[in-house]
């Protein structure tokens, strides 16, 4: 069967690339086999432990009230069938209880697993229970409730009494045990079984090679490993290579050309390159992605069909007819980063049942941003945030508010007045009459300085609970908050303009390569000979950019050093391990470590200042030096740093060196490890020591961006005193010498009459 597709972008958060496709399914699976899935295969695979924190609880679950109840999200992967689950649960309660009348719930997808008595004995001191949970509650997207009932007295009760709580540690366990459950070698399922977007671990995903590949096939594999890296988001992704062999369990991709073979699979013969799923013949749990094509040139059409089209793909295996892209990227149009040329909406965030709350006390709504990292700040008043948004009037006066912040700082608290406060308004009391909601809107100005680069918008509505009097206190869960999707925030009014070196923005989103965010102006620079090491480091790189664009690499260049035709023009990327990299005796003076052995800093207290905030003072990125070391060492050290291109003005050149094959290894986990103060990637080197890195910066600096001719002279005059009262003296001289020729001339006039 054939396909014709056009895929677009449809959402900031699920990217399909802009191609126009034609499949050919070469092997299609039967409807029984499609429709079916095979039995549960009963073996030993790891279990799934995860602690409340880790699946999303930050503090201690405080439950209060009468009714109180907190919850995380657990999933399951779709390859793996839960046969028993239990919660080691760790948690107090207030002496105050009743025991007869009060108890501690643990809910499953709103089942109760079980009921917990909070006896009088053991109340107010720390308690530990293990709760069995019956498998079958389990599915592949489950919410894990644990709720309160809490009542102090006999008689009429206040709900909201401060004897009402009970806390639950959010190192409380949830423990799965597992089984495989196989999954039909369908297209149809991608990204899963290779990624699922159920598990929340680290993606670790082999890339397959019949033998080293080319420059060519390291472009159709970059391309699948950055779309990888997109799904896997926040979680991370690393790619082992093999060569010439398959994974002893697991899944795996595999790209090969006509004629080549691992382990029994065999690159297809066809004319046309193709994907297709089948079973890992060293696990029968395991599945294989194999991308074949009759050369390099038909592997990359095949890697491209995959990240754009593989939504339209099902069966065993598709052959692709033909591929071209629509149109072209443009600069910062990145599906995970906020438009910078026009305002976006807020419901283009996230989805719109997420920006609707209830209750109380209800939850913080929260929608994720990326900014482009290098928005020019400097004298701007703030972004523009227009929040549209609709709440439940109370009856009377009350201290309720709307609050919003980024990133847990708070921005500016928005009241939400009462009925009372609003009956003389006629027009608002007749709207409100509609729907007993009331729609208002306001105008902020939030500061860009509060924004990290990856940020969150949160807005709560805060309900001020207002006691009627003793045996009339009853809580009615009728109160509703909703921010509307068309309310907007606009980046438009900020130029892109930044300080470079700054290995901070190219830790966090890959820049200045992910400018373009299919890479179009990159260029990745391999060493010679290089292997499995070299090849795993670029693929995980090109992982993490995805991640920050969203958008799998398909137009990233890979070349070798040797011709510099290849490498104008172009912002590189370069790999070294060891001496393998030529390009480091070229540019030997820009380099932190010269290959005799010997390596050189320079050093600042840039260490001491990390920055996460976008800041359009770039004189806080210039901790020129003040200082240097030589060191004397039997081996290159692993490094990244950066400089403007030797080749093109306002180019860029990212070298990640290591000593050695593994010390490369180390560079590339370093980008993806947890950042603290004492241990970030800053500047414009960052020396990698395992696990430890160590910031330090160089004097040069360059820029890259456009603020326009007056903006430009504007900010330049700003840095620079001196041109500043030169450019006075020269307007005051000209000043005297045209007030100098008027009253000149104007004497002479006089005379004349």
């Amino acid at each position: 069967m054939s396909f014709s597709v056009i895929g677009k972008p449809t959402g900031r958060l699920a990217f399909v690339l802009p191609l126009s496709l034609l499949f050919l399914a070469a092997g299609p699976v039967s409807a029984d086999e499609q429709g079916a899935v095979e039995p549960v295969v009963e073996a030993a695979v790891p279990g799934q432990n995860a602690t409340l924190k880790q699946l999303g609880a930050g503090y201690t679950l405080n439950l209060r009230g009468i009714e109180g109840s907190d919850s995380v999200n657990f999933d399951v992967r779709a390859d793996r069938v839960v046969t028993g689950a239990r919660l080691n649960l760790e948690y107090s309660y207030s002496p105050a209880l009743l025991p007869d009348m009060s108890q501690l719930n643990v809910l499953v997808n709103d089942q109760v697993a079980a009921s917990i008595p909070l006896p009088k004995e053991t109340a107010g001191s720390p308690q530990k229970q293990v709760v069995e949970i019956p498998p079958h509650l389990i599915t592949d997207f489950n919410r894990l409730t644990l709720q309160l009932i809490g009542h102090y007295t006999m008689q009429c009760e206040d709900p909201q009494h401060s004897s009402l709580w009970a806390k639950v540690s959010n190192g409380s366990e949830l423990q799965l045990q597992l089984a495989p459950l196989a999954l039909p070698n369908d297209l149809a399922l991608l990204p899963a079984p290779f990624f699922d977007r159920r598990d929340a671990q680290r993606l670790e995903l082999p890339f397959v090679f019949a033998e080293t590949p080319s420059t060519t096939q390291l472009e159709a594999a970059g391309a699948v490993a950055s779309w990888f890296g997109a799904q896997a988001s926040y979680r991370g992704a690393h790619f082992p290579v093999l060569l010439s062999e398959l994974p002893a369990q697991g899944n795996a991709v595999v790209l090969l050309t006509e004629g080549q073979t691992v382990a029994g699979v065999q690159g297809e013969a066809a004319a046309k390159p193709s994907v297709r799923v089948l079973t890992n013949p060293n696990d029968g749990n395991g599945k294989l992605l194999l991308i074949s094509g009759h050369d390099a040139g038909q592997l990359k059409q095949a890697a491209a069909a995959l990240v754009g089209g593989s939504g339209v793909m099902k069966g065993e295996q598709a052959s692709v007819e033909g591929v071209s892209q629509l149109h072209p990227r443009k600069p910062y149009d990145a599906p995970n980063w906020l438009p910078s040329d026009r305002p976006v909406q807020l419901g283009e965030l996230t989805e719109a049942k997420r920006l609707s709350v209830a209750g109380y006390d209800p939850g913080t709504i929260n929608l994720p941003m990326r900014l482009p990292p290098d928005l020019f700040t400097w004298r701007e008043a703030g972004v523009p945030l227009h929040l549209k948004y609709r709440y439940t009037p109370q009856p009377v006066s009350s201290n309720s508010s709307l609050l919003v912040s980024i990133s847990g700082k708070f921005i500016k608290s928005l009241p939400l007045p009462s009925q009372e406060l609003l009956k003389d308004d006629q027009t608002l009391m007749s709207r409100l009459k509609q729907d007993e909601t009331l729609l208002r809107d306001a105008h902020l100005t939030v500061p860009l300085a509060s924004f990290p680069l990856q940020s969150s918008l949160q807005l709560r509505f805060m309900y001020d609970y207002i006691k009627q009097g003793e045996c009339r206190d009853i809580i009615i869960d009728n109160m509703r908050g909703t921010i509307e999707p068309t309310s907007t925030l606009d980046l438009s009014g900020y130029r892109h303009f930044i300080a470079l070196p700054n290995l901070g923005v190219f830790r966090d989103s890959g820049f200045p390569f992910t400018r373009m965010a299919d890479l179009s102006e990159t260029a990745v620079v391999m060493p010679d000979g290089y292997g499995t090491a070299e090849v795993s480091a670029v693929l995980d790189v090109l992982g993490h950019f995805g991640d920050s664009t969203g958008l799998p690499a398909t137009a990233v260049s890979v070349v070798q050093a040797g011709d510099d035709a290849v490498l104008r023009g172009k912002d590189l990327l370069v790999f070294a391990s060891g001496g393998n990299q030529p390009l480091l005796q070229r540019w030997a003076e820009h380099l932190p470590a010269s290959l005799g052995g010997q390596s050189h800093f320079q050093l600042s207290d840039l260490a001491y200042r990390v920055r996460d905030w976008v800041s359009g003072d770039d004189r806080i990125d210039e901790r020129r030096s003040n200082g240097s070391v030589a060191l004397g060492s039997g081996a290159v050290d692993n490094y990244l740093t950066g400089f403007e291109s030797p080749l093109d003005s306002g180019r860029s050149v990212v070298i990640l060196a290591g000593g050695s094959p593994q010390g490369l290894g180390e560079v590339t986990a370093a980008m993806g490890a947890a950042q603290d103060e004492d241990n970030a990637i800053q500047g414009s080197l960052a020396v990698v020591n395992g696990t430890r890195v160590n910031s330090l910066v160089a004097d040069e600096q360059y820029y890259v961006g456009d603020l326009g001719t007056f903006r430009y002279l504007q900010w330049w005059l700003s840095r620079h005193l001196g041109g500043t009262l030169v450019l006075t003296a020269v307007g005051v001289a000209l000043a005297s010498v045209l007030l100098y020729l008027s009253l000149r001339a104007r004497a002479r006039n006089r005379l004349k009459d």
